[in-house]
This record gives structure tokens, C-alpha cells and sequence, in this order.
């Protein structure tokens, strides 16, 4: 198990890292060491994820999620391996949190009859405001 960010452990067997080389910051070292972390999150088969998580995460993800149910997250921010995996993992931790956490419910409500009245007082000075600018009519 893998603590990503607090109270969430994901199985190690839902997490796969490739290594790769960076295209961030690193002089000449970077042509040479695969500094950049490629995490893949099985979101498909997570144990983690109930099926409303999963859907709002798939939202959340957008492109980042393939249609085998892997979430990818790229991080080449840093020079180090160790940094990109750490940065990796708190994104993916972020977007977890984020997906299981139940949005509010909006609730519908009319504008005050205060509100009402002063967007229509505005509306009729801009039209004064216009009316000014054109040009007099000779009638």
C-alpha cells in the first residue's frame, strides 16, 4: 500500500511507473537519464473507487484516462526521478480527494426584487449613455 495523500492508500498492484526521459530541466544530464516519471493508476479495477467516484473521476481526468480505465499522469517538473515520482503521486492523490468528494447541491433562487430593479436601473443608463453618443436627429 501506497499512502498518496491523507487517508488514501492505493494497493500497489493499481499503480505502474515507467521511467522516461524529460523534456523539463536538466542541462545536458537530460538526454542521458529518464528523469520523468509516467504513473498509470488502474481507476477501472481500483478497490478504492466506489462506482460514483469513478465516474466523477473519469470526469475529472478528462483525456488523461484511456478507455481501458488507466488514468496516466506524466511529471517532469523536476530534475530527480524521486522528485517527478513524488509530484506524480500528489497529483494523483489531489485528484482522488477531489473525486470523492460530493459536490454541493445547487439550489434554485430567484433574484431579489432589489437585484431586479437595479439591473433594469442600469440597463436604462447605458441606453442613455448610447443614446448620447449617436448623432441628433433634425426632426
Amino acid at each position: 500500500m501506497i499512502e498518496i495523500a491523507a487517508g488514501i492508500e492505493v494497493p500497489d498492484a493499481e499503480l505502474e511507473f515507467a521511467y522516461i526521459r524529460s523534456p523539463g530541466p536538466g542541462g545536458q544530464n537530460v538526454n542521458k537519464v529518464a528523469s520523468a516519471v509516467q504513473l498509470r493508476f488502474n481507476a477501472g479495477q481500483s478497490v478504492i473507487l466506489d462506482d460514483w467516484s469513478r465516474t466523477r473521476l473519469a470526469t475529472l481526468a478528462g483525456r488523461r484516462l484511456n478507455k481501458d480505465g488507466w488514468l496516466v499522469l506524466s511529471a517532469h517538473r523536476h530534475r530527480t526521478q524521486e522528485g517527478n515520482r513524488r509530484d506524480a503521486l500528489e497529483r494523483l492523490g489531489e485528484l482522488i480527494a477531489a473525486a470523492r468528494e460530493r459536490p454541493k447541491a445547487r439550489r434554485a433562487t430567484k433574484p431579489t426584487r432589489g437585484s431586479r430593479e437595479r439591473r433594469l436601473e442600469g440597463k436604462k443608463q447605458r441606453t442613455d449613455v448610447k443614446r448620447l453618443r449617436s448623432r441628433p436627429s433634425f426632426d
